[in-house]
């Protein structure tokens, strides 16, 4: 290998080490991650939280994710972790909101905290990170796109808040706030992305036709062989 192609390895081998670092920072943050079926507005959804830890000298003990109360979230249920609590809090509202099915909403859910029990939580350093599961109904109509601001506490005491806004077509900001997308709803589905099953239409003779062709048709089928095995015989009779 020459002198020249050499260098040239070595140099996009620096590059891509440098390229993957850079990914590696850019990716160390609280994201709000969707795994399947995206959430469709007026329905529900499963959101995942990844939170990694940050700190060389601290662990990470405490994660609360913000839900805007305009945002009419009558409800969130969460995946137990071994080593963690979890603890939803609704906020009673003065005047009512409505959720994404139009649907008057007095205490919606503002934040969940999850809290490592001691000894628990993500240890030292960069190596590890936990995710925190919800799903979430039901979810508003009129936006595009949740915005889901997270504090992460560490075991030093030190409070990390994710809750800057990215601008559109901006550059991310050093503390990201966490946000999901929203499908628009399809009157296919139950608001989470699958589909619903349609039910057979009142007066629908579709399915009692079908049975009454497929029996005529065996019927039809055993006459054929009756017919067939007689012309046997006979054949059979008359060689004889």
């Amino acid at each position: 290998m020459s002198k020249k192609t050499m260098r040239a390895v070595v140099l996009a081998g620096t590059f891509g080490a440098v390229g993957l670092l850079g990914a590696g920072v850019a990716s160390a943050h609280v994201t709000a991650n969707v795994y399947g079926n995206q959430p469709q507005q007026g329905g529900s959804g499963t959101i995942v939280f990844r939170v990694p830890n940050e700190e060389e000298n601290a662990g990470t003990v405490g994660v609360e994710v913000d839900f805007k109360p305009e945002y009419g979230i009558s409800s969130v249920r969460y995946q137990p972790i071994p080593g963690w609590t979890a603890q939803v809090t609704t906020t009673h509202l003065a005047t009512p909101v409505h959720d994404g099915r139009n649907l008057e909403v007095t205490d919606p859910v503002t934040k969940i905290v999850w809290t490592a029990q001691p000894g628990g939580g993500l240890a030292t350093g960069a190596d590890q990170f936990q995710d925190f599961e919800i799903n979430a109904s039901n979810l508003p109509s009129n936006v595009d796109e949740l915005v889901l601001p997270a504090i992460q506490t560490y075991s030093d005491g030190k409070v990390v808040d994710w809750n800057q806004p990215t601008p559109p077509g901006g550059q991310e900001p050093d503390n990201p706030a966490p946000t999901v997308r929203l499908a628009a709803a399809s009157a296919t589905s139950d608001g989470d992305g699958s589909a619903a099953a349609a039910a057979p239409a009142p007066g629908d003779n579709t399915d009692t036709t079908a049975r009454w062709l497929g029996g005529a048709g065996l019927v039809v089928g055993a006459l054929g062989l009756g017919f067939g095995a007689g012309a046997t015989l006979r054949a059979r009779k008359a060689a004889k």
